[in-house]
């Protein structure tokens, strides 16, 4: 099962990713924690990319594109996936598509995460993250409204679409998002 996680920033799709990837056997490929990494790293890509993500923005396609592609080419990637944050535009969506066909996998299986923008807003304020300001988060989910929200409707004609609304426990959310994809 190959699955795209989507939602807005504070949506919960990391806590599910994990979830879901360890009841499914999926592997978890997370571009935010490997983004983070490289920040921590210092390393050329993750100085570039911590510029970017600081003032709220997204880090380039061809960046993006390219992590993606040796990660879910990996042999252990093959038996199944989530992804976590990837894609974030129409056109990351579509390089995508690209490399799932070259690589001959099913069609992917998309789980989407709504929340409203105050409940968005207070939990993040609630993670203690240095760069989760008001003005960054509010920044985020413009970006995720202009750039992300799209990419739903990019798969809707080709996939299997689920939209989950993410109130509830932990354990309510990670319920429903197994009970669509069995």
């Amino acid at each position: 099962m190959y699955l795209i996680i989507l939602g807005p920033p504070g949506a919960g799709k990391g806590t599910q990713s994990v979830l879901i990837a360890r009841e499914l056997g999926l592997k978890h490929l997370s571009t935010g924690e490997i983004l983070r990494h490289a920040v921590t790293k210092g390393t050329p890509l993750g100085l570039k990319a911590k510029e970017v993500m600081d003032a709220g923005n997204l880090v380039s396609d061809d960046i993006m594109v390219g992590i993606i592609k040796d990660a879910i080419s990996a042999d252990d990637a093959r038996k199944g996936f989530i992804l976590d944050g990837f894609p974030r535009t129409i056109e990351q969506a579509k390089e995508l598509d690209k490399i799932m066909d070259s690589l001959w996998y099913d069609s992917v299986k998309v789980i989407n995460i709504t929340l409203d923008d105050n409940e968005l807003i207070r939990r993040m304020l609630g993670r203690g993250r240095v760069d989760d300001t008001e003005e960054t988060i509010k920044n985020r989910l413009n970006v995720y409204k202009a750039q992300t929200a799209p990419v739903k409707e990019h798969y809707s004609s080709k996939s299997a679409v689920f939209d989950i609304y993410g109130i509830g426990s932990i354990n309510e959310i990670n319920e429903k998002i197994l009970d669509v994809l069995k």
